[in-house]
């Protein structure tokens, strides 16, 4: 039986509403668009790009501020940065989320050290960059194992951070004593072939990391979000960064690190970081897919 008259104009009506629903635009809640307009804000009056993070973690790590800061609205948060540099600064403490460890997770360095660093070995001299290295852990680490390879002095390393409080931490090699029980356990199960002791000197609950360390190390400012490839690199290691990056910004930052990446060069990730699903997933091939190293095809 054909359907009557009324029940076609019934489904016509059902139809529109329907399309209306899909294309009328996503309500968002105060607290988003505060969110949105205090990211526009940081952009524009200091040009640290905040707009394509992860929206769950920004905000958690906003409204954080917004308790240790004594504002009541993020309004009043974006109001008091816009016009005190040094809010900001404490501010971008929290955006930044400076959390790091050495060694951290050894299985990644344990397989840097027998499947990358062999071909590493292979090439006169190394660029390696060290991606959002925060206040240094990651960097003293690579340092580490690179000198045991023997290849440290013929090495260059580019540490860079969007965080100006962060790198000079890192400049200086000092860590909380409190935390270097941890990181010798890290760094034996990665292989380490050392005393982690003969790599620093413990005084007044700090251990300061042998300077030497670093000779070959530069430290710079560098965003994933707004600056462009600054050199030619054998290794790129960026861990536990993009996974506080939207699918936009980690396709960019991905597409730094590939043009970054020398012929077959090695990008190595973070534990829950993967580029399956993004742009530039046949840009690269799994070397060690458990441990999140990848080679540039």
């Amino acid at each position: 039986m054909e359907p009557s008259a009324k029940v076609i104009a019934n489904r016509l009506n059902e139809s529109k509403v329907n399309e209306a629903r899909v294309n009328e635009p996503q309500r968002l809640s105060t607290l988003d668009i505060e969110l949105r307009l205090l990211m526009e804000a940081i952009y524009l009056r200091y040009s640290y790009d905040f707009r394509d993070y992860a929206g769950a973690s920004q905000k958690r790590r906003v409204v954080q501020a917004v308790r240790a800061f004594d504002c009541k609205s993020v309004s009043e948060l974006q109001a008091r940065v816009l016009h005190d540099p040094d809010l900001f600064m404490q501010l971008l403490q929290y955006l930044t989320i400076p959390v790091s460890e050495m060694f951290r997770d050894p299985s990644y360095y344990a397989c840097l050290r027998q499947e990358v660093i062999p071909v590493l070995k292979t090439y006169p001299s190394l660029k390696i960059w060290v991606a959002g290295c925060s206040t240094g852990e990651e960097v003293y680490s690579l340092a580490i194992l690179l000198r045991e390879e023997g290849l440290l002095d013929r090495t260059i390393i580019y540490a860079t951070d969007i965080n100006p409080q962060s790198l000079e931490k890192a400049r200086k090699g000092v860590f909380p004593l409190d935390r270097i029980a941890l990181y010798a356990k890290n760094y034996q199960e990665a292989g380490g072939q050392l005393d982690f002791s003969s790599y620093y000197t413990a005084a007044y609950n700090a251990a300061l990391f042998d300077r030497s360390l670093c000779d070959n190390v530069t430290f710079a400012d560098h965003s994933l979000s707004t600056d462009s490839v600054f050199s030619e690199t054998h290794l790129v290691t960026c861990r536990n960064v993009l996974i506080y990056f939207n699918r936009g910004l980690q396709d960019r930052a991905l597409g730094l690190f590939h043009e970054s990446l020398c012929h077959r060069g090695f990008l190595g990730l973070g534990s829950k970081e993967s580029i399956d699903f993004s742009d530039y997933s046949q840009r690269f091939e799994p070397l060690q897919k458990r441990e999140r190293i990848f080679r540039k095809l």
